[in-house]
């Protein structure tokens, strides 16, 4: 076979090694990126936990998440790790805050609460992007978030926006909150997932929006299963 046939067929069935997933709150992105990153062996980093880390560190430390400078102050001093997942409790990863395991706190209703105003401020996005952009790059990685393909990673070699109506979005998330045992109105969580999505497309720093060059899946009328079937024939 001439050397550029082989060259070719090579290049034509690698994976990507760069996977970003783009989309808003409750839209499936988590879901979806875990079950790539385990069938391809890569790793699952899903960037939301870090600016919730961060908005759970200031709640902790008597910090107000109004206050821009302060907060801006905390990302740019806390380590903050993503590990994989070393409990079988259904979460995704581990996430640690200065060595404390702090997984399951990220997900309190006053993180949820506050966690957009603070992944609005210029300081926290640009500590987080550095230390999720130094990642990335290794490559086998899945990243999921709302700035990966556009900020982060904008040289990803597959890029995702896995978009939902609100309402199917804020049923997934009502659901996962009952799941755990805690309490929620489903009106209440529908009101906090389109006051997520006005805040976080209309911020000054980064807005949320699909990549010039990501490929849009709506999953409203998609189970987690198709949705992921779809994504993986994409990713070879």
């Amino acid at each position: 076979m001439p050397v550029l046939s082989i060259l070719f067929s090579s290049m034509i069935h690698t994976p990507a090694s760069i996977i970003a997933i783009d989309g808003p709150a409750a839209s499936g992105k988590s879901t979806l990126g875990r079950l790539l990153a385990d069938s391809l062996g890569y790793i699952f980093f899903d960037t939301g936990v870090m600016y919730r880390a961060v908005t759970w560190t200031a709640l902790q430390r008597g910090l107000n998440p109004s206050d821009e400078t302060a907060v801006s102050s905390l990302a740019q001093q806390i380590q903050i790790d993503v590990l994989p997942a070393s409990k079988d409790d259904g979460r995704a990863c581990d996430v640690l805050v200065e060595g404390q395991d702090i997984t399951w706190e990220t997900r309190r209703p006053e993180v949820d609460a506050n966690v957009s105003q603070v992944s609005a401020y210029r300081g926290v996005r640009e500590a987080m992007s550095r230390q999720q952009r130094r990642i990335g790059l290794r490559g086998k990685v899945v990243m999921v978030g709302r700035d990966i393909g556009t900020v982060v990673l904008p040289e990803a070699d597959l890029k995702i926006y896995l978009d939902a109506s609100a309402q199917q979005r804020a049923r997934r998330r009502y659901d996962e909150i009952r799941a755990r045992h805690g309490q929620a109105e489903y009106e209440t969580v529908l009101a906090g997932v389109v006051e997520r999505d006005r805040i976080d497309s209309t911020r000054d720093v980064s807005p949320l929006r699909a990549a010039a060059d990501a490929i849009i899946i709506n999953s409203d009328s998609m189970t987690a299963d198709q949705v992921f079937a779809r994504v993986l024939e994409l990713c070879k």
